[in-house]
């Protein structure tokens, strides 16, 4: 029983990834990088934690740029290049990235305003003229009329 459990572990142990680095800032920055940058083929998970082929291509990328000595923003600068701004979190302000944001605001309300117009135009529609007024009473009294004689 103890051999298989020690077994297990040395297994769990096997399959982690390890990684060396000169010193600690380099190692920093590597977790930084792993955990700013998104897998391209999981969507939303980030290249530390996605076990897909490429996500550790991507990490195996990022571990000999760090070594290579290039700065956080150049390895960054380099993902971008290659796999566009999907692949960084945090993507840049952008003409496209504004219109993303501004365009469904703008979309909520201009239809807001036009709920408005609209409910303003049937208000006006719904006021009764002077002459509907004495319709309305002159078909009210022949209706109160004929409700009596019956």
């Amino acid at each position: 029983m103890i051999v298989l459990l020690f077994s297990s572990t040395v297994v769990v142990n096997a399959a982690e990834d390890q990684y060396e680095f000169k010193n600690a800032a380099q190692a920093q920055t590597f977790k930084e990088l792993t955990l700013e940058l998104r897998c391209p083929k999981c969507q939303n998970q980030n290249i530390a934690d996605s076990d897909a082929v490429v996500a550790k291509d991507l990490r195996d990328k990022v571990l000999s740029l760090v070594h290579e000595g290039n700065s956080k923003q150049e390895i960054i600068d380099y993902m971008i290049d290659r796999y566009g701004y999907f692949v960084h979190y945090q993507p840049p302000v952008t003409p496209a990235t504004i219109i993303l944001w501004v365009l469904p605001v703008i979309i909520v309300v201009l239809g807001f305003g036009f709920i408005v117009f609209r409910q303003k135009k049937a208000a006006k529609k719904q006021q009764w003229s002077a002459q509907e007024e004495k319709q309305l009473e002159k078909l009210i009294a022949q209706y109160q009329r004929k409700e009596r004689h019956q």
